[in-house]
């Protein structure tokens, strides 16, 4: 893999963000629970552009499974966007998904693996997924656009077919590992 690739932020062609977007509308997914993140920018500004979804703003992550566990319970889907700095923020709150039985689908951008050049991102980065898992999240992991689709979907249905918390997380080799100039 060449430098520049893995500095580079997710290229204008890739449509992954495009069939995230795809399947939130198949999935009949209304609200878009979200802190803003650079590896969302795509899907973020396809969500708001859409008159039939409601997309909130968030000011932590955690606030976002208290917003996605009122749209359940008030009879519209929805999902949560976060980068994986802040999965650490939701941890406790998750528990309330589990004891509900609340779908709660969240598609995770990564930092702190491949590629990363901020130390203080690498702790969270690796336990995102062993400490999701430990609170009763079914996790997959795209590390390719290919995937992606695939892993998007999948935790689509198991949140909303199973009543309980999923994630996909999109990996650093997909949407580019921030650099700001550091080497």
């Amino acid at each position: 893999m060449q430098r520049s690739d893995l500095e580079a932020a997710p290229r204008a062609s890739a449509d992954w963000p495009d069939r995230i977007y795809d399947l939130l509308k198949a999935y009949n997914v209304k609200q878009v629970a979200l802190v803003p993140d650079a590896g969302h920018s795509r899907l973020i500004k396809r969500c708001l552009a859409d008159n039939e979804m409601r997309v909130v703003t968030l000011t932590t992550e955690e606030e976002g499974i208290a917003m996605m566990s009122g749209a359940w319970l008030g009879g519209q889907r929805g999902v949560l966007l976060m980068q994986s700095s802040g999965v650490g923020n939701c941890i406790n709150m998750l528990s309330l998904a589990t004891l509900h039985r609340t779908p709660m689908p969240m598609l995770v951008t990564m930092r702190g693996d491949f590629g990363e050049f901020n130390p203080a991102q690498v702790p969270m980065g690796q336990a995102t997924q062993p400490v999701l898992e430990a609170m009763g999240t079914l996790v997959n992991r795209a590390d390719s656009p290919d995937d992606i689709a695939a892993c998007v979907e999948a935790t689509l249905k198991f949140a909303y077919n199973t009543y309980r918390p999923t994630a996909t997380l999109i990996g650093q080799r997909v949407i580019g590992a921030k650099t700001f100039g550091k080497d």
